[in-house]
């Protein structure tokens, strides 16, 4: 019997659609789960993935990251193309949203890159690997599944955590299980999260480190990683800004 196996029916059917020059993925025609600009597939399109690259600031060689929801896979192939010495495992539940990687470019599994087929939950309680980043960005049509938003589900991704390893999550402001969200991460990390609303809709992403909440102070500054492609770089600027200063107005005390 496999461990990892869905214990739920198949999520709804993606819908795929075609617009000038991007291409869209959703599970219901009004809410777009993930764009893709044809000519630059390794852009990220939608703010609030790019605030969740805002863990570069704390950790910016990762060796390995997990991701939670593969969707179009914006996430995993910017990591995939500018962090080319991290090992990156995408875990998605889906079947469908899967078969759909060639339409969204996202490359093919390798030594560094999987895509793996299993359901969220079960992947962290069982996980033996250690990961220096969780991004966590699963959704379906009724949004986040009850599995992915428990005490329990984080505190098997605070144990895949490295020490110094962070965590985002992807969470909406208009949940009415909004704050109980940002409760249970702060239970299980043991300080409350630092909190950076997306200037788009209701995305609000939610960054929390293994260890005292200090580290969260390396928010602060917005420097290129060594190494890290400098347009790659500039492209990210504006939404880092947003979570530095979203950090200073957090720890910084005035008189």
């Amino acid at each position: 019997m496999n461990p990892f196996a869905p214990d739920t029916a198949e999520p709804l059917t993606p819908l795929v659609w075609d617009l000038e020059d991007s291409r869209v993925l959703t599970f219901v025609s009004d809410h777009v789960q993930s764009r893709m600009d044809v000519r630059a597939p390794d852009a990220l399109l939608l703010e609030y993935t790019r605030i969740m690259m805002g863990f570069l600031l704390h950790q910016s060689a990762p060796q390995s990251i997990a991701m939670v929801g593969l969707g179009g896979g914006s996430l995993a192939k910017f990591c995939h193309r500018y962090l080319p010495h991290s090992r990156i495992t995408v875990v998605e539940i889906s079947l469908e949203v899967i078969a759909l990687r060639d339409a969204f470019a996202i490359p093919p599994d390798s030594e560094r890159f999987s895509v793996l087929q299993v359901d969220g939950a079960k992947f962290f309680r069982y996980n033996d690997t250690p990961f220096d980043v969780v991004l966590l960005d699963g959704f379906d049509a009724t949004g986040v599944p009850p599995a992915l938003d428990t005490e329990q589900f984080y505190g098997d991704c605070l144990r895949a955590l490295r020490p110094g390893g962070v965590l985002v999550s992807n969470v909406h402001a208009c949940n009415s299980d909004y704050l109980h969200t940002l409760e249970r991460i702060q239970n299980v990390f043991g300080e409350a999260p630092l909190v950076v609303p997306c200037g788009q809709g209701s995305n609000h992403l939610a960054f929390a480190i293994k260890g005292h909440a200090a580290p969260l102070q390396t928010f602060y500054e917005v420097r290129c990683p060594t190494g890290f492609d400098p347009g790659a770089w500039k492209s990210l600027l504006p939404s880092l800004a947003r979570v530095a200063l979203t950090s200073r107005s957090r720890f910084v005390r005035y008189p």
